[in-house]
């Protein structure tokens, strides 16, 4: 199952600057910025993860500052560009089928996450439709069985929609977080009606 998003990071065509560092920390300026958006929900480990790049939270603000100006910059490139300008050459590019449409599914390695693949979906003239944390090829998947299964960090969507299936997609609070309700057992195996929320793709919190 994928959950896609038209507008996620979309940006108009053109000519750009440096990005948020340059080209040498633009991977772990753009681990910041993947941070920032997860502050809100797991400040926790986002503290160990800024330990784990040295970095500070003023780093994390001052990289999201810089994210948010040149992707609302006039003269910015179309999203796709803006990843390949940050992350360097795609570890791998190949060819999906969504529909009638057929895209391009771009992948990025993510030092944080060693088991996980930033991916992005592209349409044409360099839009980005989807953009978020997926499971690395030949990856070991968590075993998603109950709700104590559902840890922060440990999973994606695609994975949380396939293990409770039939799961409901619900519009997210920004265009980069979603939020799928499902029925789910608890460990002593009774239903919950559960809402789990994802930013970049990853698993952040459970709501009952």
């Amino acid at each position: 199952m994928s959950i896609m998003d038209p507008t996620t990071d979309n940006g108009p065509a053109g000519e750009s600057g440096a990005g948020p560092g340059g080209p040498a920390d633009g991977p772990r300026a753009f681990q910041l910025v993947l941070l920032r958006r997860m502050a809100d929900h797991q400040p926790g480990l986002v503290e160990d993860a800024l330990r784990t790049l040295g970095a500070s939270r003023a780093d994390l603000r001052e990289a999201n500052r810089r994210w948010q100006a040149w992707s609302h910059s006039p003269r910015s490139r179309g999203a796709v560009q803006r990843y390949r300008s940050l992350l360097g050459r795609p570890e791998s590019v190949t060819a999906r089928r969504i529909g009638d449409l057929t895209c391009e599914a771009l992948t990025w390695p993510v030092p944080l996450w060693p088991d996980l693949r930033f991916e992005v979906l592209t349409g044409p003239q360099g839009t980005a439709w989807n953009a978020w944390l997926v499971r690395a090829p030949g990856a070991p998947a968590p075993a998603l069985r109950t709700t104590d299964d559902l840890v922060p960090w440990s999973c994606t969507v695609d994975e949380v929609a396939r293990a409770f299936a039939p799961a409901r997609p619900m519009e997210g609070t920004a265009p980069t977080r979603w939020r799928l309700a499902f029925t789910a057992p608890d460990a002593n195996g009774e239903p919950r009606d559960t809402v789990a929320e994802f930013t970049w793709g990853l698993l952040q919190r459970t709501l009952e």
